[in-house]
């Protein structure tokens, strides 16, 4: 089964040098055209290489069985992660929308103390005393979701929460 591409582009080498010549919009347009899904990506060195290399896949075809299978034992040798990563996962099935800053929540850190906990600061002149909760931390009344936008919120300044609040990185007070 010939595909569009195949039938379009007898030289592979004038296509790749008219792709040099694309916006990022009409590349993102020809990269749907030669995978059949769309990218919402404005790297456009990367979306020339790729649809490049796609172009010449299809136009001159694919790795040889024995490229592949020298490629298959390249990577069993290599060096590959053997845990998965840790963090959040998504539930069976995949996430069910989109992912919001929120939702993405890393571990406990390891330099933060206890939920319960009430950390201690003079600034200005005056005790700034934040309580951790296992969801943020509450600062005179309100939540936050971070030590930073606590420290921010008292400063008036964007500032690291770690340093501000003088948490060294094995969980106490400096």
């Amino acid at each position: 089964m010939q595909t569009k591409v195949e039938k379009e582009t007898p030289n592979v080498a004038k296509e790749v040098a008219a792709l040099q010549r694309m916006t990022v919009k009409q590349l993102r347009e020809r990269y749907a055209e030669v995978f059949d899904e769309a990218t919402t990506t404005g790297n456009r060195t990367w979306l020339v290489r790729r649809i490049a290399w796609r172009v010449q896949a299809l136009a001159e075809g694919d790795l040889s069985e024995r490229a592949k299978a020298r490629a298959t034992e390249l990577a069993r040798d290599a060096d590959l992660r053997l845990s998965p990563p840790t963090g959040r996962t998504d539930p069976p099935g995949g996430p069910t929308g989109p992912t919001r800053a929120k939702d993405v929540r890393s571990p406990a850190d390891g330099r933060l103390p206890p939920a319960g906990t009430i950390l201690t600061r003079k600034y200005k002149g005056g005790d700034v005393q934040v309580k951790v909760l296992a969801e943020g931390f509450e600062y005179d009344g309100q939540v936050y979701g971070s030590l930073s936008a606590v420290a921010k919120a008292v400063s008036g300044n964007h500032c690291n929460g770690f340093l501000f609040f003088r948490l060294n990185s094995k969980g106490g007070a400096a």
